[in-house]
């Protein structure tokens, strides 16, 4: 992906230098058992860290920002500062409306958010109540270290993926099938979660074409780190990557095989109107 020398977002709020908790550790004595946690917690957006010892909890401070660290950064303003130019233009050309941009909020070790305490185990999110992203940039190091969904788009494809959860909020989709959510049983609860998970998908896949249209960021191979990112972050596979039974019922993102469906359903039609999850009877 082709990002360096190119304008950044004027929407980063970077809380790496605060301090805080820094999260979980991963090395030493169950050490997989641990990552087994961190990953599931990564992906399901849930902070699963009250599930481990508290031997296993490292009270450190938020850390050094290395220049690795400033890099990751950059890149992540640019990223959304495209998501930001792309998104505009659509509203404005298809809906003749006007997109508000998220914020997104940098932070090392842990920070908070209304929606609740970001550590490494709960991974990037989306935070409705103050139209926010949370993401510590340590996370593209376990995506590639540990998960095996290396390369900058698919950092870039999660990034896009939590601007599209605001792009719902923005849309009006997410506070109306969250409100359906609050008083639905657990089963119809995550059965609606996936389907928004897989619209957010979609959504980055409509992101990826224009900015491909747009800024010419895309070079070979981009789309195949995108799609093996959606294969890595399935439900199914985490689940067994975690040495669990997989659990259809569970499932809160989709499968492997829906999430990269999805993500070139987008990428290759472009339009809202073709990420429509809710209407379609088999995902």
């Amino acid at each position: 992906m082709k990002w360096r020398g190119r304008r950044g977002s004027g929407n980063i709020i970077d809380r790496r230098r605060m301090g805080g908790r820094r999260g979980v550790a991963v090395g030493g004595a169950g050490g997989l058992g641990v990552l087994a946690i961190v990953v599931v917690g990564y992906f399901l957006g849930v902070d699963l860290t009250p599930l481990l010892d508290d031997r296993q909890l490292a009270p450190q401070g938020g850390g050094e920002v290395t220049a690795a660290d400033e890099e990751r950064a950059q890149f992540v303003s640019v990223t959304l500062a495209d998501t930001e130019e792309v998104w505009s233009e659509i509203f404005a050309t298809e809906l003749g409306a006007t997109y508000d941009p998220a914020e997104l909020v940098l932070f090392k070790g842990a920070t908070q958010s209304a929606c609740g305490g970001a550590s490494a185990a709960s991974g990037p999110f989306y935070c409705p109540p103050e139209e926010r992203i949370f993401l510590d940039t340590d996370f593209f190091v376990t995506l590639d270290r540990r998960l095996g969904a290396g390369g900058d788009f698919a950092a870039a494809y999660v990034v896009a993926h939590e601007v599209a959860h605001h792009v719902q909020q923005e849309l009006g989709i997410l506070s109306e099938v969250n409100a359906v959510r609050r008083q639905s049983d657990e089963a119809t609860s995550n059965a609606l979660s996936v389907r928004i998970e897989l619209q957010a998908d979609c959504f980055s896949g409509i992101w990826a074409a224009r900015a491909e249209a747009r800024f010419g960021s895309l070079e070979p191979g981009d789309i195949a780190e995108a799609m093996n990112a959606a294969a890595q972050i399935g439900d199914d596979t985490l689940q067994r990557e975690a040495g669990r039974t997989v659990r259809p019922e569970s499932f809160t993102h989709g499968t492997s095989e829906q999430r990269q469906s999805w993500f070139a359903r987008g990428y290759e039609q472009g339009e809202i109107a073709a990420c429509d999850t809710f209407s379609v009877e088999t995902l």
